[in-house]
């Protein structure tokens, strides 16, 4: 743990070992039960794609496990271990931490159950899944967004058609959606609905909103598109699984 400052690279270390998060600290993290968004160190209020925040980011693209250190009482600090950086915002200079179930428990220290070791590969394992389909997916699609071809690498995430948690999900390139930051939470918000033909549909609502820049060339322009898809048949998305999600959208409003 670093005293000076939330963010630890031990000397030798490729990735970041530590982070802090403190009840008054300077920065504006946001915590809640299942994430942590963790600033990047900045400088006059600006974050530095530098410094520290460089093996930050690589603990995020490498998919390390790091400790968080989170104060819970002044100047006592709630270790949590295993935790992961599910995604990293350069432009906003915030990265995304996953709490997951902690191997400490807040009311009873010793561990009720299990072995943290299992425990802890298991989430290595989950990580590492979510991290290989993203390169595969991003791949496919050629770093474009599916719905608007925006081809800003670091903008494009790896979309579930079948979501992750259901039994009959697949790692499988077809059973996913290279998706812009923006069109992923849409699609993942239902905003935005792509059915068995390829074919994008805007939420009524979103379409009835007032035609601010963002909006109309974000969104409302994109009702009606044809997807854009790899050149490859079998990497295409499952025309199926794209169906049963839109019939979930359409039910959604």
């Amino acid at each position: 743990m670093d005293r000076q400052t939330g963010i630890w690279n031990p000397q030798g270390f490729d990735t970041t070992l530590s982070i802090t998060n403190t009840l008054k600290g300077p920065y504006d993290d946001e915590a809640n039960a299942q994430y942590l968004r963790y600033s990047y160190e900045r400088v006059a209020g600006r974050p530095l794609i530098s410094g520290r925040n460089l093996k930050l980011r690589a603990a995020a693209e490498r998919q390390d496990p790091l400790i968080l250190f989170q104060e819970v009482l002044p100047a006592l600090y709630l270790p949590r271990y295993p935790v992961f950086i599910q995604q990293d915002d350069p432009v906003e200079g915030f990265v995304s931490v996953t709490l997951e179930k902690s191997l400490v428990d807040l009311d009873d220290p010793i561990y009720s159950s299990g072995s943290p070791k299992e425990y802890a590969e298991q989430v290595r394992m989950v990580r590492l899944h979510q991290r290989d389909f993203r390169r595969r997916v991003v791949r496919a699609y050629q770093d474009h967004c599916a719905v608007c071809e925006l081809n800003i690498p670091a903008l494009i995430d790896a979309a579930h058609i079948t979501p992750d948690i259901d039994v009959s999900s697949s790692t499988e390139v077809s059973n996913g959606l290279a998706l812009c930051k923006l069109h992923h939470a849409a699609y993942d918000g239902n905003l935005l609905g792509i059915d068995g033909d390829y074919r994008v549909s805007v939420r009524p609502d979103v379409l009835a909103l007032p035609g601010t820049s963002l909006v109309r060339h974000g969104m409302q322009e994109m009702n009606g598109r044809s997807l854009y898809v790899p050149r490859a048949f079998s990497l295409r998305p499952d025309r199926d699984s794209l169906q049963v999600r839109y019939e979930r959208f359409l039910k959604s409003w």
